[in-house]
């Protein structure tokens, strides 16, 4: 699909940009609001490039689940709300979608769970905050408490994300980034980076204390809270090795908490 574009914005998530190309207004006027501290300005470096073709709200089909497949070397990502296609050799791709974030928003993760595959990074179904230049992930299903922990935030602690959090390895380690991608909360995360300490797995309870973790269960937890959705075994085993090295690397513990401020005294 070609696309005569007349606005772009890069939307810059864990320092991997995607320069999205559209011919409405409108579109890039809703993008820049939602993305917010997220866009930059399109560079010269590495970039990834979406165009967008906006369709009729009535052709959408609410609830297809989504689908990512490799086909001829392209990703095939579809859901009920968006058709999408992008070939990572080139690194471009389309999108074709109603004129809402929302079919945006999971185009990018779709994408982003990708690219870090191959990188040994993932995106985790997770809250994430930066208190004294380190980073700290809080894991769990909805209700576990993510949402809870990041409004709980004292003042010197920076909120990464409520919902998503985006980790990437490092020579020294691995490195939390802040996402636009947002859960109760509803507000973005701040646009920052920095190493990461350790991963807490949530369970409210009715104290503050934190257990340690064996490595076999640590693995399983992290696993179940990733955020992948191609149907492809070589990525999914690339997946695997990831996880493995990151319990090996980062310390996962158990946080038992109740929902009061108290709880971020023992999180240093």
């Amino acid at each position: 699909m070609t696309l005569t574009a007349t606005h772009e914005l890069a939307i810059d998530i864990g320092g991997m940009p995607i320069l999205v190309r559209t011919d409405s207004a409108e579109f890039a006027a809703l993008l820049e609001d939602r993305y917010g501290s997220f866009i930059h300005a399109p560079s010269s470096g590495r970039i990834f490039t979406l165009d967008i073709d906006l369709i009729p709200p009535r052709t959408i089909v609410e609830d297809e689940d989504v689908s990512v497949r490799l086909e001829s070397g392209r990703w095939i990502m579809t859901r009920g709300d968006f058709r999408a296609e992008f070939d990572p050799r080139t690194g471009h791709g389309w999108v074709r979608q109603s004129p809402n974030p929302y079919s945006i928003d999971g185009v990018l993760r779709i994408l982003h769970s990708l690219f870090l595959a191959r990188e040994g990074g993932f995106l985790v179904h997770a809250a994430s905050a930066v208190r004294n230049g380190r980073a700290f992930l809080f894991a769990g299903v909805s209700g576990a408490g993510k949402t809870t922990l990041s409004r709980l935030a004292p003042p010197d602690a920076e909120v990464l994300t409520d919902e998503i959090s985006y980790v990437r390895p490092s020579e020294s380690g691995y490195v939390a980034f802040g996402t636009p991608f947002a859960g109760e909360l509803a507000r973005i995360g701040a646009n920052l980076r920095a190493p990461l300490a350790a991963l807490y797995l949530l369970v409210q309870g009715p104290e503050n204390r934190i257990e340690p973790v064996d490595p076999a269960e640590a693995a399983r937890a992290v696993l179940r809270n990733i955020l992948f959705f191609a149907h492809d075994e070589e990525l999914v085993g690339e997946v695997f090795k990831s996880v493995f090295d990151f319990v090996a690397r980062v310390p996962v513990k158990r946080l038992i908490f109740t929902p009061d401020a108290r709880v971020w005294e023992l999180i240093v």
